[in-house]
């Protein structure tokens, strides 16, 4: 990474594509649902809205390798530490490839019982099962695309990162209409597009390494879990994971509390959680973007650098998040609209979009600071941040809410969370910056540093600890977060 080029171009250059690759992902998820809603069939929408949580299961394999192998990776370039860079990547490779292969064979053979645990039941059931069924023939794949989408931009192919997600997602946006609409299949459909859109998206990154063009690897006699890998690609990997497994559990719980007021309040709600990832998504890219330029500076122990990078990237974010909730707001009607045409499901997918966007102008910061917590290595510090937002802080307001106020109060359960969880990141950094560059090592949590210290002293360098982010991205949710929330 050129750490001569002017902050503005160098954060704008790994930024913007992350932040397409996020555009396309929104487009992708977007369509799917769109698509479905074409059908006139509120119940589709829904069916789509309650297999939703699996699907970032999935992506959370992916965030535990991407995110965590980028954080040691990074660390590891700025050192020049070449050979520690392959046996990381290799790592990642094989556990994608084991983990996704198991898990996507237990999530086939048990579809019946995920299903009733989602709490589908009547109609929407079968529709529920028929996607999930097809979502784990592309389970491997899944995981590898969010685990590359990562580690690419980590060796500074952020464009070719960007390359493997617009292939997965331009496969998939091009089939959804054949499928639903033109063939008929619907919520099979989408599932069938689904699948083949994230194989391709998995083989293109695999081809690319496979060629040799990479200093990554993925040869089994490079893979070890020796020489402190696998506790710090978990130490990263897991916090940020996170994000998205609560951010699937949040969905159950809500979809299973939304229930009572039936399938169209629950078809609601997928529509606006929808809406809401316009502004997530992409501002998920900016941190994506940002962390591999921070980590890369840490390790280096430039301290000017990291301040200029972080504020650039803060102020961006902030800003460009607050521009997409104004668009968001204007034109409502005819976003909600184009997913919806029952006038009762539309309804309430038009008043939980206003309650659940107020709140997008802090998404921005909130990212890429939490972005900046995980280039920091700080474990423990991530792991708090990574499951407030849709776990600890968020899941107890969804019950309390939800009994005092009722069905908005469920709705209004998000925004308040994010407004909590974006104080306490923004402490928790507050905290870390102290000692981010007089320490030797990354972590700065008590009860983690003395092992992580020892680590990558003896194998990285007196460094520290760097990640990424699906989403996230979170929302890997990262998700990377992915094809999400």
């Amino acid at each position: 990474m050129n750490s001569n080029l002017p902050v503005k171009k160098v954060v704008l250059a790994n930024v913007v594509p992350a932040m397409l690759v996020m555009v396309m992902t929104l487009v992708y998820n977007i369509a799917d649902l769109l698509f479905i809603g074409q059908t006139g069939d509120p119940l589709q929408v829904a069916a789509v809205s309650i297999a939703t949580p699996i699907f970032l299961i999935l992506l959370s394999m992916g965030n535990i390798f991407g995110i965590g192998g980028t954080s040691l990776i990074s660390r590891s370039l700025g050192s020049g530490n070449d050979g520690l860079v392959k046996k990381v990547s290799s790592f990642c490779y094989w556990c994608c490839i084991v983990i996704g292969v198991l898990l996507s064979a237990a999530m086939f053979v048990g579809a019946d019982a995920i299903v009733n645990m989602l709490g589908a039941s009547g109609d929407v059931a079968p529709m529920v099962k028929t996607y999930l069924q097809y979502l784990c023939l592309s389970g491997p794949f899944i995981i590898i695309s969010n685990c590359y989408s990562n580690i690419l931009r980590a060796e500074n192919q952020a464009k070719k990162a960007m390359i493997g997600m617009l292939i997965g997602n331009a496969v998939n946006i091009a089939l959804d209409p054949v499928l639903i609409l033109w063939l008929g299949l619907g919520v099979e459909g989408a599932a069938i597009a689904t699948m083949i859109g994230n194989i391709c998206g998995g083989v293109y990154y695999l081809v690319y390494i496979f060629k040799g063009n990479s200093i990554l690897s993925t040869k089994i006699k490079d893979f070890t879990i020796a020489e402190g890998i696998l506790k710090n690609v978990l130490l990263i990997g897991i916090p940020a994971s996170l994000t998205t497994v609560f951010t699937s559990a949040s969905q159950m719980i809500l979809n299973i509390q939304m229930a009572q007021y039936g399938d169209l309040a629950i078809a609601g709600v997928g529509v606006a959680t929808k809406v809401t990832m316009i502004t997530s998504m992409i501002c998920i890219g900016i941190g994506l973007g940002a962390q591999p330029l921070l980590g890369f500076a840490i390790g280096a122990k430039d301290e000017t650098r990291y301040k200029e990078l972080l504020r650039f990237s803060v102020l961006f974010a902030f800003a460009f998040s607050g521009v997409l909730t104004a668009v968001c707001y204007l034109f409502l009607t005819p976003i909600v609209s184009a997913f919806l045409t029952d006038a009762a499901a539309f309804d309430y997918a038009f008043s939980f979009s206003k309650i659940m966007l107020s709140t997008g102008p802090l998404i921005g910061m909130f990212i890429v600071i939490s972005s900046a917590l995980q280039a920091a290595g700080a474990a423990s510090y991530s792991l708090i941040v990574n499951t407030s937002r849709q776990g600890i802080v968020y899941i107890p307001l969804v019950y309390i809410l939800g009994s005092v106020v009722g069905i908005n109060g469920l709705i209004a359960a998000q925004p308040i969370a994010d407004v909590i969880t974006c104080v306490i990141t923004i402490f928790l950094y507050s905290m870390l910056r102290k000692n981010l560059f007089t320490n030797a090592t990354a972590d700065v949590s008590q009860d983690t540093a003395a092992d992580v210290n020892t680590d990558v002293a003896a194998n990285v360098s007196p460094a520290v600890n760097t990640a990424v982010s699906q989403d996230i991205a979170a929302d890997v949710n990262k998700v990377t977060t992915a094809k999400a929330s």
